[in-house]
């Protein structure tokens, strides 16, 4: 009797990489050891890498072995490595933010751990990150100063794409103060301010963020008309403002935290003021570059992405209704509330 060595059928092959749970973790280490940018510069063979990384040569051949074969780098001739298309994207500065991202050694890292919580998360539908990680994100968040930091220079960066858009297409003239709701650093608040020198405003966020986005609101010139709030949109907001800004927070919550957080702005905004809620929403591009981003959300944050009309319910259940709707660029939306 003989054996015989045959492929394994393709749905198996494509079931293998499904799960290979190898290639993202050495993409990260990667990135962590600068390798895209250490070929780059011209350190091209394994020894080259090895020194200039700082890593053992026989583990790291195994690596750029591997990277090689899922098309990171490339290997002309034997030992020698280049880059390709694929590591020349990832050194693309307008792809900082995804850079950081994958760094084995920052804070996403941790993040994207809370994947390995995905069970807990779709039998409760809560986040798995304190399943994973022992506390909530939101804790971790105020005690981990690096993890802090990370996440409000990704937000900044989400928020600097929509900023512009959001300060040029809605309408600002009767307006005269602005209260930017669990906006971060406020660079939100930076784009609208900057555009419209008749507007004062503020930022609202946790209290740890304060010396970060003291810092950020001074280096903007914006000290004399933009102050930063220490608090939670999840208990009473200060009142008075005409305008308030609530940008991609509710994704990170679930309905019952998403209406709480939008009845706390009902109650604090004027009797004729607005509450304004910017989205990026799921579209075609969106689904084709980053289809796991709903899963993300759940497994990190417990929250949800959402359409335009199951915005519009949350908000009816917080004692607002819709006046306005204005569609930007690559699924921007800015959706106006009123008190009913």
């Amino acid at each position: 009797m003989t054996s015989e060595t045959t492929d394994p059928p393709a749905d198996t092959a494509a079931l293998a990489a499904l799960v290979d749970l190898a290639t993202p973790f050495a993409v990260r280490t990667a990135v962590a050891l600068r390798l895209p940018e250490l070929v780059r510069d011209g350190h091209t063979t394994t020894a080259a890498l090895a020194r200039a990384s700082n890593a053992d040569p026989d583990a790291l051949h195994r690596l750029l072995r591997h990277l090689v074969s899922v098309g990171l780098f490339a290997e002309p001739t034997p030992g020698e490595h280049a880059l390709t298309p694929v590591s020349r994207a990832l050194l693309d500065e307008r792809n900082a933010l995804l850079r950081s991202w994958l760094d084995a050694a920052g804070p996403g890292l941790k993040m994207d751990l809370a994947y390995g919580g995905m069970l807990h998360a779709v039998r409760t539908g809560r986040s798995s990150y304190g399943a994973v990680h022992g506390t909530d994100f939101w804790s971790d968040y105020r005690v981990d100063e690096q993890l802090r930091l990370f996440f409000g220079a990704t937000m900044a960066g989400f928020a600097w794409q929509t900023g512009p858009e959001v300060a040029a297409g809605y309408d600002w003239s009767g307006v005269s103060s602005v209260l930017d709701v669990g906006g971060g650093t406020g660079a939100l608040l930076e784009a609208v301010l900057t555009a419209h020198p008749h507007l004062t405003g503020a930022v609202l966020d946790l209290p740890e963020v304060r010396p970060e986005a003291e810092e950020f609101i001074a280096g903007a010139g914006l000290g004399e008309r933009a102050e930063f709030l220490g608090g939670s949109f999840l208990e009473q907001l200060p009142r008075g403002y005409q305008v308030l800004l609530v940008s991609r927070v509710l994704t990170d919550w679930p309905d019952e935290d998403a209406t709480r957080i939008l009845r706390r702005c009902a109650d604090a905004v004027t009797e004729d003021g607005r509450v304004v809620v910017v989205e990026v929403l799921a579209g075609e591009e969106h689904a084709k570059n980053n289809s796991s981003f709903d899963l993300q959300s759940l497994t990190l944050l417990g929250g949800r992405e959402r359409r335009p009309e199951d915005f519009d319910a949350l908000a009816a259940a917080a004692g607002l209704v819709r006046r306005d709707r204005r569609d930007g660029a690559n699924g921007l939306v800015v959706l106006e509330y009123a008190r009913g």
